[in-house]
């Protein structure tokens, strides 16, 4: 193939590097009002009453706005496709804050200084309340996080209750699980905590809204959800969608982070308010402790096998801390075990209990892995630790029992395994490590060992029998395309793959196209860039789109070649006897052709001409998984508990490759934020519900020396309902390294560490009590 699986250079690298692009910020006028928020000092309380007269009165303020000033209609902030799956539990402002930074007023001012100043004369009176910090004694607790009548759910199987603090609760079981647990002859079983993690996405959040001409809202924001935007703010504002125009422009990444609408809210409801054009930019602090995180999780997980090593049973019991609101709550939780427990496919019955709470904390939400990557630490460092039960090595129990190309996977949602190259890639991974060598530790100084370490990882491609993506292909006059797609590009490199797909599809050059920016004025619709839908739901509906277009191409010059032969604008061409080569439409038995140049010309300049746009649209009823193996080989000082990574090695099948360079960037990525979740990244919180990780000097994330080697290879089976095979890439790969790095730690010191972060001062602790209890 011209294109697909190449390692084709980003079409806009070279501009990024030269610092080209513009961003949010970089386009919003001069003349735009700063809007700034009060954020709540307490985790729980009631605003009694607040006086803005005195910030009013600031030179260079134009309005300070309260829950008083702002339509109370109950909304979420996730951008999901309707109807969401999140409650509707926020309001623009509310008389009640629930989190320390919760949104307590808005002021804009014709500057910042002035915008500053105003904060610091509002004057509130709190009625503080107690607090839920725990999330282990949330539900029924005394303490109801939303206590009101008026709480809505679209789907009433998730079992929410808001005056038990319960976001969503349930059981999901599959053969007799008590009948072979009691069979089973050995049980391996752990609980393990996973912190919450920031996305520490480069550009933080920021919005700038106007009206134009025909007073419609028109808002810029650094989002990965255009669309999703548009039908939150019409809820939010009480205003048609139709009078919203939502624009995205370049992206400093997301993570995830931007699938919650965080920033737009609040200078829409400014502009509205004054039209006058606003802008909101999060600080740094504002984004680590005022938006969303990872979720953290405590997961209780049994895994019953014989002797064996035959897997027979497992259940997995999450509980998960929604934080003060709900957004992406109840799904987020039910991939912990959708996307754990078929890795382990062979399992005669499985049980999957969950359970998410909220608390007066930042609420979570969506962040690589979306809830997998917690459910997999679980499960992965419980197969690891059933391997050292039956004194088997763990590549082999995971080769006995993982899923398999063409099995039905129960506990994933009773879809077909239809692609998998996950054999090849452990076997592949097991060389690189060199891991019959290494395994399971080798001492290499009386104080420093080196260990190794694995895991297995699935993901999804899109959600099934949900996403849906439409594109846009155009032919213009003079021969070249505009490529309209609504996903939007976060640093991803999604228009370059896309553009991949189309010029490979229409055999055309890369530079024969143009990308146009999602813009929901004009882009056709796509729920946006997360969920890995990307390459499989967007490529495809590229795809559908590019063979529409190359049909009509065919038709267009066929009918002009010979006019005659096609009087009616019915008449059809008979495909079979035209051929396009992607410059010309050829008749195969004459040889008699036509230039796409004087095709385009034709149709999209002359009176009797009719501009050629292929469309497609795509929308899957399964959800392929990407598969990987990831092996850590790790170097341990026994007196004082550090450890190192020496080498980090990922094996990844994601189908065909479409654009090697782009797939590779994702794989080292995602297992750098990989390692910064099992070595380094803690959220912390004090007593009172501050949260004290709100900066860079204090929330540690991983640099180029702490991350050392990391090598990447894949192992492409072929996905037959994905563009040329293709599966996703962008999730999976954060989910090996905290099982396989807690692993290659038990390995080099025998301390089995269950909660996230793995820190030297855990390993440290862990060694000094087995040996206190050796000397017992």
């Amino acid at each position: 193939m011209r294109y697909v699986s190449q390692p084709v250079k980003k079409l806009d690298g070279m501009p990024i590097i030269k610092g080209k692009p513009l961003y949010t910020n970089d386009l919003a006028p001069n003349e735009c009002l700063i809007v700034l928020a009060l954020r709540s000092p307490y985790a729980y309380a009631r605003i009694k009453s607040i006086d803005t007269s005195k910030a009013m009165l600031v030179k260079g303020v134009e309005c300070v706005l309260t829950y008083k000033d702002v339509p109370h209609v109950r909304f979420t902030n996730a951008g999901q496709t309707y109807p969401e799956c999140s409650a509707y539990d926020r309001l623009i402002l509310d008389e009640y804050v629930r989190y320390v930074g919760d949104e307590v007023a808005l002021v804009a001012a014709n500057n910042e200084k002035a915008a500053q100043q105003a904060l610091k004369m509002i004057k509130v009176e709190y009625e503080v309340l107690e607090p839920v910090l725990d999330y282990k004694k949330a539900v029924d607790n005394p303490t109801i996080v939303h206590n009101y009548d008026d709480y809505f759910m679209h789907i009433p199987s998730f079992n929410a209750d808001n005056k038990r603090n319960i976001v969503v609760d349930g059981v999901e079981e599959h053969g007799d699980v008590e009948k072979e647990f009691a069979e089973s002859e050995v049980i391996a079983e752990g609980e393990y905590e996973i912190q919450a993690q920031e996305q520490c996405m480069m550009e933080s959040f920021r919005t700038y809204t106007y009206l134009d001409h025909m007073n419609r809202l028109v808002v810029v924001s650094s989002t990965q959800v255009p669309f999703h935007v548009r039908r939150s703010l019409a809820r939010a504002l009480q205003i048609p969608q139709s009078r919203i125009r939502v624009v995205k422009p370049r992206i400093g990444g997301g993570f995830g982070a931007k699938q919650t609408i965080v920033s737009e809210y609040y200078p829409a409801i400014v502009t509205l308010k004054t039209g006058k054009a606003a802008k909101m930019i999060y600080s740094r602090k504002e984004t680590f402790s005022c938006s969303n995180s990872r979720h953290q999780m405590c997961i209780k997980v049994r895994v019953g096998a014989d002797k064996e090593g035959n897997i027979h049973v497992i259940e997995l019991d999450t509980l998960s801390n929604q934080g003060a609101y709900g957004e992406h709550g109840t799904t987020t939780i039910g991939l912990s075990g959708h996307k754990a427990i078929p890795l382990y496919n062979q399992a005669r019955a499985h049980r999957f209990k969950y359970r998410g709470v909220y608390t007066n904390m930042m609420p979570a939400a969506a962040f690589r892995g979306y809830g997998a990557t917690q459910g997999q630490f679980a499960l992965e460092s419980t197969v690891n630790k059933l391997a050292h039960m039956l004194n088997m090595d763990p590549l082999l129990l995971r080769e006995k029992n993982m899923l398999r190309m063409g099995e039905i996977m129960p506990a994933y949602y009773n879809e077909p395994l239809n692609s998998s190259a996950l054999d090849r890639c452990i076997q592949r991974g097991r060389d690189m490590i060199r891991w019959d060598e290494k395994y399971p530790c080798k001492e290499i100084s009386p104080t420093k060992v080196r260990a190794v370490g694995m895991s297995i990882s699935m993901q999804g491609s899109g959600i099934s029998n949900v996403d849906t993506a439409g594109a846009e292909i155009k032919l213009n006059d003079d021969g070249f395309y505009t490529l309209k797609i609504g996903a939007t590009d976060m640093g991803t490199g999604c228009d370059t793959s896309m553009t991949q797909i189309a010029a490979e599809t229409l055999l055309a050059d890369i530079d024969q196209f143009i990308v146009a920016g999602v813009d929901t004025d004009i882009s056709p619709f796509d729920p946006g860039s997360y969920a890995s839908s990307t390459t499989y739901v967007t490529g495809m509906a590229v795809y559908n789109a590019a063979c529409d277009l190359k049909n009509k191409i065919i038709t267009a010059g066929a009918k002009m070649m010979y006019p005659e032969r096609f009087l009616d604008e019915t008449d059809k061409v008979n495909p079979k006897k035209f051929y396009f080569d992607g410059s010309r439409v050829m008749e195969v038995s004459t040889g008699k052709t036509i230039a796409l140049h004087d095709i385009a010309v034709h149709c999209a300049g002359t009176s009797d001409g009719n501009y050629l746009n292929g469309t497609g649209f795509y929308s899957s009823p399964v959800s392929p998984p990407p598969l990987m193996a990831g092996f850590v080989e790790i170097e341990l000082d026994k007196e004082t508990g550090k450890f190192d990574i020496v080498d980090y090695v990922g094996v990844v099948d994601c189908g065909t490759i479409i654009n090697s360079n782009i797939v590779r960037g994702q794989t080292e990525g995602g297992i750098c934020q990989g390692i910064g979740l099992a070595m380094y990244e803690d959220v912390q919180y004090d007593a009172k519900g501050r949260m004290m990780t709100d900066s860079f000097m204090q929330y540690k994330i991983p640099n180029r020396v702490d991350v050392k080697k990391i090598r990447v290879e894949f192992e492409s089976s072929y996905e037959p309902t994905g563009p040329y095979g293709a599966k996703s890439i962008g999730e999976i790969v954060i989910n090996t390294p905290g099982p396989a790095i807690a692993e290659a730690v038990y390995n080099a010191c025998g301390v089995r560490v269950t909660s996230l972060p793995i820190t030297p001062e855990k390993v440290k602790m862990g060694m000094m009590k087995n040996e206190l209890e050796k000397r017992k």
